[in-house]
């Protein structure tokens, strides 16, 4: 569905900070991809191209075998800050895309009720943001994506603001979302437990500028035990390469 290949990208005057440096993967339709790394590494800066929100790179990035080259109502992002319009009730935020693409008002209505039930923020059609947890503003920003009717989620460390036992709460919500809505996402986050939890596959990132350092196909059963076995030994695997490369960093 998605295809990367040698991706690089630099930043700066004259290009002198490379930040990815020659990235190939595939996504396939209805995969749950993590992108995992540490802060700085550049993961954003990947997602941001995959949307199409930053163009200026090397290699290229392929959707259904087509190029991309700018945004498109095929990816719809995510982002870590709710970014949702304090002016507007729930129902209000949810709508916008389809305002903005000219839907009718009554199919608008009728389509942001239909996620809004999705996502559990049914009876919270007439609230306005400040009145919301975290969590609820979370999850009134994934229904305003949804709407949209993406083929693809780009999600940009959205859990990292909530606190511990909320973040936990909105991935069983979002393992849920996905499985019922079938969409495929990639999954940007520095939190090895949550990719652990979320993903099907999982894309380890070295330090900037960023290189592909392991790949890891996750099998364990869903719902997921964080307290299981396989669970544990696999988060303990990639914490020990990824530990072991801020070793070798500290030790240049």
């Amino acid at each position: 569905m998605l295809k990367i290949v040698n991706l690089k990208k630099w930043f700066g005057e004259n290009k002198r900070m490379l930040v990815i440096d020659g990235i190939s993967f595939e996504v396939k339709e209805k995969e749950f991809v993590a992108i995992l790394g540490p802060s700085g590494c550049g993961k954003t800066t990947l997602l941001r191209i995959i949307a199409g929100l930053d163009t200026d790179y090397e290699g290229e990035v392929m959707l259904r075998g087509k190029r991309v080259e700018g945004p498109g109502q095929d990816r719809v992002m995510v982002f870590q800050e709710f970014a949702l319009f304090p002016w507007r009730t729930v129902l209000g935020n949810v709508m916008f895309g389809l305002e903005v693409k000219g839907i009718p008002m009554e199919e608008r209505v009728r389509k942001a009720k239909k996620v809004l039930k999705l996502v559990n923020l049914e009876g919270f059609e007439d609230y306005y943001p400040h009145k919301l947890s975290g969590g609820m503003k979370q999850r009134v920003a994934l229904a305003r994506a949804l709407v949209c009717d993406p083929e693809i989620l780009l999600m940009d460390e959205p859990l990292s603001a909530l606190d511990a036992q909320t973040r936990n709460f909105m991935q069983e919500e979002l393992v849920r979302v996905w499985e019922e809505t079938g969409r495929t996402i990639i999954y940007v986050t520095h939190n090895i437990e949550e990719a652990v939890y979320l993903a099907n596959r999982i894309i380890v990132l070295t330090s900037r500028p960023a290189k592909i350092r392991a790949i890891f196909d996750v099998d364990i059963p869903r719902p997921r035990n964080r307290f299981a076995p396989e669970f544990v030994q696999l988060r303990a695997k990639i914490y020990e390469l990824m530990h072991a490369e801020r070793r070798t960093k500290r030790d240049l």
